[in-house]
């Protein structure tokens, strides 16, 4: 009487060898994405993700078929945190707090990642979880809004696109600033929120401005390098 063999026999071994190393691949491939995204933005081409990840293309290839199946996995945490940041100033039993607290999470998410500062001023409509994570926290926004405005300190003049605005602003202060004046962002924000305020509405203190050597050193940096392509 003949058994099938089990799992552990020898027939198996090459067949979970292959699964474990794809496996690792995988994660590889994660690893150096979330690298490259974060330092340069999503200029970074799926060669350069290979190269860093010590991966050949057709190895990226085989794992992520396209651009966006890479762009869903390498993002799919930090758009939970996006949602998430909406979910927390909906339950801020001060709605006007909980709105410039959201505007101040969301800017700083930008800031600690450069590839998801790009992800939040452009559109991916073949990466439909990451999509549909936006839509979700667009529409939890509108209430943000909703809730912020009705307390009089929000703007009645204030729409859903100034936020955009606002992360596409964000978003090129994050790149031209670099580590040269990685803060600049915040003095930005700070304004914004000023004037997304109505008259008499409690306002945060705007932080310092970064100092007059450091966007020195930034500027000086963009003059060597000169404008990201699509920037």
């Amino acid at each position: 009487m003949t058994h099938a063999p089990s799992e552990h026999t020898p027939d198996r071994q090459p067949d979970a060898r292959l699964r474990a190393d794809a496996e690792r691949n995988r994660d590889l491939i994660l690893a150096a994405a979330r690298r490259l995204f974060a330092r340069e933005g999503l200029g970074v081409s799926m060669a350069s993700v290979a190269r860093e990840a010590g991966v050949g293309k057709a190895t990226l290839g085989r794992r992520f078929a396209t651009r966006e199946e890479l762009l869903n996995a390498v993002f799919a945490d930090r758009m939970d945190a996006y949602a998430g940041a909406v979910t927390q100033a909906l339950a801020d039993p001060d709605p006007w707090h909980g709105f410039t607290g959201y505007i101040q999470a969301v800017c700083a998410m930008q800031a600690a990642d450069r590839g998801f500062a790009d992800v939040l001023t452009m559109s991916f409509p073949a990466a439909k979880a990451l999509e549909a994570r936006r839509t979700e926290s667009y529409n939890a926004f509108l209430e943000l809004i909703t809730r912020a405005r009705s307390t009089g300190h929000l703007r009645e003049d204030f729409v859903p696109e100034d936020l955009v605005i606002l992360q596409m602003a964000n978003a090129g202060v994050v790149a031209a600033a670099d580590d040269s004046a990685p803060d600049a962002w915040r003095r930005l924000v700070g304004h914004m929120i000023r004037s997304y305020a109505a008259p008499g509405a409690p306002i945060p203190a705007v932080p310092e401005a970064p100092a007059p050597t450091a966007l020195y050193r930034a500027m000086v940096r963009l003059a060597r390098t000169g404008p990201e392509p699509g920037r």
